[in-house]
């Protein structure tokens, strides 16, 4: 048998939410019918422009990407106000952004904080490269960040702290003052994941200038409408943008995803729309879904609300199943290490698949 690390042996897999196609065939349900709000898409799909240049751009499929993506840093540097030295881009999304932070910082034993609940990948991708999670607290009572505790976890081996604003799952924001005092108390690498910061319409780009363990981790999945090209990108300060770059894949981003990702910053329309759309639906579903007596529902800055269903006489694997079986999908949160079994993550989606959802959760309870 081959010798697997044990780092692997050892790793609980990372658990995504169901796709279309897994729920139509389990369920026998027309797939044009399901609902999806589990995986905090773009419920308006790609921009038309994004969709026009990979299909200019297909008959160079049999090339190898460029490596010069100084013109695409240019744009995203515009879009968020730093200089294209301060940006790299990952080829599979954030996640590889995320690692080339442990193949950059991370040596057997290092340890990452991150408070919880959060994003898990975090986890999930730092301790194939020997890093040791040390967890930190999000106050699920007051909803916010509980600094101290980041404060209390920090040590000699901590080399990152994870800070998710908006929170995935709770969706909220962590306050700048308290992400300046996380900065101040370490020398570690501080990474604001700012995936959905679009929908927030706050973010902490100001920071960097003045701290340079500071580093931004944003996506193209969200509100650029391009989760299946995988595009990711980061912002911190040259030199450590510098390191990260030895270690990144060279071609890890395709002819077809540089297309779409400059595509669509020239669509900043489009990009709008999805902001204020995402909203819309945020803030319906909010309403709605808050009218349901049993169900405790988080205001969120994202484009997704965490939702406690203990009230309901259902555990979230359970609601979840239930509203499968009716087409319509849901992120149970059984899987976040920080929630216990009651908690599901509802996505935006279309102001006419939020109605049908409200619809049917009056069906299921009342």
């Amino acid at each position: 048998m081959v010798k697997v690390k044990e780092t692997v042996k050892k790793l609980d897999p990372y658990v995504p939410g169901k796709s279309i196609p897994e729920i139509a065939q389990k369920y026998n349900i027309d797939p044009e019918t399901i609902i999806k709000l589990g995986s905090n898409e773009n419920p308006l799909g790609p921009s038309k422009k994004a969709i026009a240049a990979i299909k200019n751009s297909l008959h160079l499929i049999s090339q190898y990407p460029e490596t010069n993506l100084e013109p695409l840093k240019e744009k995203l540097a515009l879009y968020s106000g730093v200089d294209s030295s301060n940006i790299i881009i990952g080829g599979d999304g954030a996640d590889e952004i995320l690692d080339v932070l442990g193949k950059t910082l991370i040596e057997p034993g290092d340890e990452f904080i991150v408070p919880l609940p959060s994003y898990m990948y975090y986890e999930f991708t730092l301790k194939i490269h020997g890093g040791v999670p040390v967890y930190a607290k999000w106050d699920m009572e007051k909803n916010e960040l509980d600094v101290d505790s980041i404060i209390a976890a920090l040590s000699e081996k901590t080399k990152i702290i994870f800070l998710c604003t908006p929170n995935n799952p709770s969706g909220t924001l962590i306050d700048k003052e308290d992400i300046k005092r996380v900065l101040e108390s370490t020398d570690a690498l501080v990474v604001a994941d700012e995936a959905y910061f679009e929908f927030s319409e706050v973010n902490n780009v100001d920071l960097i200038k003045d701290y340079d363990n500071l580093l931004l981790l944003r996506t193209f999945s969200k509100v650029f409408g391009l989760s299946g090209m995988r595009i990711g990108y980061a912002i911190s300060n040259p030199e450590f943008i510098e390191y990260m770059h030895r270690v990144k894949p060279v071609f890890s981003l395709t002819k077809l995803s540089y297309e779409a990702a400059s595509a669509v910053l020239d669509d900043m329309e489009y990009i709008q729309k999805s902001i204020e759309i995402g909203i819309q639906s945020r803030e319906f579903l909010y309403e709605n879904m808050s009218k349901f007596d049993k169900l405790e529902v988080y205001p969120s800055k994202s484009n997704y609300l965490l939702v406690g269903v203990k009230e309901i006489g259902m555990n979230s694997s359970e609601f979840a199943e239930e509203l499968l079986k009716r087409g319509v999908i849901v992120r149970d949160c059984a899987s976040f290490k920080g929630l216990d079994e009651y908690w599901v993550r509802v996505s935006v989606g279309k102001m006419e698949e939020d109605a049908r959802f409200i619809e049917i959760l009056e069906d299921l309870i009342g």
